[in-house]
This record gives C-alpha cells, sequence and structure tokens, in this order.
C-alpha cells in the first residue's frame, strides 16, 4: 500500500496537533505517510520532498509548522500538488497569529490552503474531500462521515427538547 497523503510537520514538538490527521485518516482507511522537515534546518531534504512527491504517488500534502511556519509555503514552491498548511500554536508562538499569517499571506502563484489553529483534523478532511474527486471508494466514506455529522447534531436537538428552563418557548 502506498500513502496517497503525506502529513509533514516542522518538528516533532508539533506532532500532538498534527496526529489528529493521522488519527481520521487511521478511521477513513486512507494511507498516508509522516514525518518531521524543517523548512529551516533541512531545506534540501525539503525541496528534494517537495519535488518527488508526486512521483511518489502522494496526491495531497498536509504540512503543519509553527512559530515562522515557512513549511507550508517552501513545500507549495517546490511541487504542484495541493498543500494544505496548519498552523500549530508553539511555545514560542504570538499566541498563534505568526503562524497564521505566515501560512496564509502567500504570494501570487503560490498557493497554501490553511485551515484553523491547531485544525489539523480539518486539514485531513479537506484532504479526503480532494482524494474522494477522483476515488469512489473514498468518496461514500466520505458521505458517510458527513451523515454522521449531521446524525449528531441531529441528535444533540433531540436532546436539548428535554432540557427545562422556566421561560422557554417551544
Amino acid at each position: 500500500m502506498n500513502p496517497l497523503v503525506s502529513i509533514i510537520m516542522g518538528s516533532t514538538s508539533d506532532m500532538p496537533v498534527m496526529e489528529e490527521a493521522a488519527k481520521f485518516f487511521d478511521e477513513m482507511q486512507i494511507p498516508f505517510e509522516i514525518n518531521a522537515l524543517s523548512a529551516h534546518r533541512t531545506p534540501e531534504r525539503v525541496m528534494a520532498f517537495s519535488e518527488g512527491a508526486h512521483e511518489r504517488g502522494i496526491r495531497v500534502i498536509i504540512a503543519g509548522a509553527g512559530g515562522a511556519a515557512h513549511l507550508p509555503g517552501v513545500v507549495a514552491a517546490g511541487t504542484t500538488l495541493p498543500v494544505i498548511g496548519v498552523p500549530v500554536r508553539s511555545s514560542l508562538s504570538i499566541d498563534g497569529w505568526d503562524s497564521i499569517l505566515s501560512i496564509l499571506q502567500m504570494p501570487s502563484g503560490i498557493p497554501v490552503a490553511t485551515v484553523a489553529l491547531d485544525g489539523a483534523k480539518n486539514a485531513a478532511i479537506l484532504a479526503m474531500q480532494i482524494l474522494a474527486q477522483s476515488d469512489p471508494d473514498i468518496r461514500e466514506r466520505l458521505i458517510t462521515f458527513k451523515q454522521g455529522l449531521k446524525a449528531k447534531v441531529e441528535k444533540a436537538n433531540e436532546e436539548l427538547k428535554g432540557a427545562h428552563f422556566r421561560f422557554r418557548v417551544v
């Protein structure tokens, strides 16, 4: 089995955030790889990864980074694959804003889809939506997942009907 998605992060300190994407892919049975690559400490490896990902069968890259958060943009500069950036709140971060803005404000021609701060699960869902466009099996699993989200909300509303308040109007 070859990976369809590559999850990368600037350092393993980002793992508590990025493992949410890995857990989602496990649940959805989507093959992935996960590695640490630093745009600042190992730039040659990042470019080699970016340039070779398509040939290895990767179809989407999820890149998480904190602080200056250059990894998603550097990867996007070196590949034609879709790159989803996950800004990570790091110990050096300014409440995560530095990461958000570093990933969000890409120059014209080098797009990076950016999810919420620490939003690795949403990055995985977006990657699955991209894969689902050309894979009917993944599309069916995505439909089932989305139906499950709907069912959770419907169940929550049913439970709310049982909450009693003196001035509640129904």
